[in-house]
């Protein structure tokens, strides 16, 4: 392993704590994680990581489940002969969205941390609210209508932060808390996203949010990058501006750098060096795009809890259905992003609703009939050269972000060839027809709103494939099944193909190791992108899954794009009304 300076990556995101710690040249040396379900389940009654209240529509995590996490991997990695002590730098990954409120006690508790006693024991006093809201929270309808309307449309507060208001963004969020809790609003120093949260931990203070992170809060104004005056007003009211920009803080600009030597808490306890430095952590989604050097034109789907479709693009073209974020590392590229709420639950909820196979007994494994049925059957289950109507279908187990519908589930058909005559299935269809529909609704909504985006790839010879991806690359636990693959390529072409990429499901854990490399390694003015694509080696790290586009089935999705978007539309529409 030599003796060089190591660098320390986590991801805290909904259901694992995960830590990897890598190299100068980013090969990874050790790494362990916490499973909330399996090691805390029992203790805190979570269900994949989370508490939820349904009749308010309240989603939200207990924050000593993570304080307790936090020294239950670094035990792991201890245990695992990790050399701690030579790790030089700590960045990570946080699920976006969460919000931890700290109490007036917390600079105080976090700064007089005792390394005989643990996190959980330590900081109870330390939070005004023992809940962390998580993103699939929706119980924010009301403040996200003010927020909406706040600066005259969704369409302006997109402009403004990059998104239209969302249920699980930390403004309306803040909003909520303040009206429902207000004594605890008042008792709150500070409030963190999950990120600075973490960093908190580990520099022994309370750190300022990160640039990027901070863009998923509904608060931020990209453009003048500053704190929005008339959305903190809302937030807070006109006499509260001032105290919420107390508790939210200054905002980090730089990505990289120190914000500080770590907590000797940690030194003590667990080894680490005394000059080990802590650069800023950001959320999940922006770290993914740090797992991999992304050239223009790539896209990366993670199939996780949720799933996300993400670009990297120099050009800021805001829209209400989609996201865009400051780059993590890089000042003048965005991140644009779709968030799915409905991503693995729902193809669990469509797996687990198929047929039994006759002779496999309780031990076959589900995902093989899953994929199975979605192999078997053909794109939109339109036989080739049959008269068959294109089936599309809503699969949303949760309401959805986007578009933003209730629950439920919906079933169309319209003509294969120009998605005209589109019409709801009267009699539904089997549900093996539902393994192959769900990944192409998935997909199709991908396409549509990422359709801006993209621009047409040169395929060698001169001849112009139409406008798509260049590669798609997939991460999260989806990404190792072949018929998700299949048709995400199918829907979403590809020209250079679809690839795994290959780092165990630890894509964002790794984005933040690789963040705290360039942080700590950086030349004066290197990019993120130009250090660690120096470093970062192809072989190995991703394989091809797929070959993406496909001539012909590509333009079949294409015909029924403008159907599946009238579809959304109708079903909204009566949603609205009713």
């Amino acid at each position: 392993m030599g003796d060089g300076p190591l660098y320390l990556g986590l991801d805290l995101s909904t259901q694992q704590l995960k830590a990897i710690v890598v190299q100068s040249d980013l090969q990874v040396v050790s790494d362990a994680k916490v499973d909330f379900d399996q090691d805390f389940g029992a203790k805190y009654g979570i269900k994949k990581g989370v508490l939820i209240n349904e009749e308010e529509g309240e989603v939200f995590a207990p924050v000593a489940l993570w304080l307790e996490s936090l020294d239950l991997v670094l035990q792991r990695l201890q245990e695992k002969n990790t050399p701690l002590g030579r790790i030089r730098g700590i960045s990570g990954s946080c699920q976006q969205h969460g919000s931890v409120y700290w109490s007036r006690q917390a600079e105080t508790l976090l700064g007089g941390l005792k390394s005989d006693r643990s996190l959980v024991e330590q900081l109870t006093e330390a939070f005004s609210h023992p809940y962390a809201p998580n993103w699939q929270d929706h119980s924010t309808q009301a403040e996200c209508d003010q927020f909406d309307a706040k600066l005259g449309s969704a369409e302006r507060l997109a402009e403004v932060t990059g998104s239209a208001a969302h249920h699980r963004f930390t403004g309306t969020q803040i909003m909520r808390l303040r009206r429902k809790l207000p004594d605890m609003y008042a008792a709150t120093s500070r409030i963190s996203l999950v990120s600075s949260f973490l960093a908190s931990l580990f520099l022994g203070a309370v750190a300022p949010m990160d640039i990027s992170d901070v863009c998923g809060m509904n608060l931020w104004d990209i453009a003048s990058n500053s704190w929005s005056e008339p959305l903190l007003e809302l937030t807070a009211g006109k006499e509260g501006v001032a105290e919420l920009r107390s508790k939210l803080g200054e905002v980090r600009q730089d990505g990289g750098g120190s914000m500080g030597r770590i907590s000797s808490y940690f030194t003590a306890k667990y080894g680490f060096s005394p000059d080990c430095e802590v650069a800023p952590f950001t959320g999940d989604n922006p770290a993914t795009i740090l797992a991999l050097p992304l050239r223009p034109l790539d896209a990366i789907v993670s199939l996780g809890t949720s799933t996300t479709f993400l670009m990297i693009t120099p050009v800021y073209k805001p829209d209400p259905s989609y996201h865009f974020f400051n780059h993590p590392t890089t000042p003048g590229q965005y991140m644009f992003m779709l968030c799915y709420k409905n991503g693995g639950l729902a193809r669990e909820k469509v797996r687990d609703a198929l047929p039994k196979p006759a002779d496999g007994g309780s031990s076959a494994d589900p995902w093989t009939t899953f994929n199975k049925h979605a192999l078997a059957t053909p794109p939109l289950d339109v036989r080739p050269g049959s008269s068959d109507r294109a089936k599309l279908g809503l699969y949303f187990y949760l309401p959805e972000i986007v578009p933003n519908i209730r629950a439920g589930t919906w079933r169309y058909t319209c003509n294969a060839a120009d998605g005209s005559d589109l019409q709801e299935a009267a009699q539904g269809w089997p549900a093996e027809t539902d393994a192959r529909a769900i990944v192409e609704s998935q997909a199709l909504s991908m396409r549509l709103r990422s359709q801006k985006l993209v621009a047409s790839p040169d395929s060698g010879g001169g001849r112009r494939l139409p406008a798509q991806p260049r590669r798609i690359y997939l991460v999260g636990g989806g990404s190792l099944n072949p018929a998700i693959a299949r048709v995400l390529g199918d829907v979403l072409g590809g020209a250079d193909g679809v690839y795994k990429l290959d780092v165990g499901g630890n894509a964002c854990a790794l984005g933040g190791a690789y963040k705290a490399v360039w942080a700590f390694e950086r030349a004066d003015g290197e990019t993120f992108d130009e250090l660690i694509g120096k470093r970062w080696r192809e072989e190995g790290a991703i394989r091809k899954v797929d070959d993406g586009y496909r001539e012909g089935v590509f333009e079949r999705y294409g015909n029924v794009l403008g159907a599946f978007e009238e579809m959304e539309e109708r079903i909204l529409k009566v949603a609205r009304n009713t």
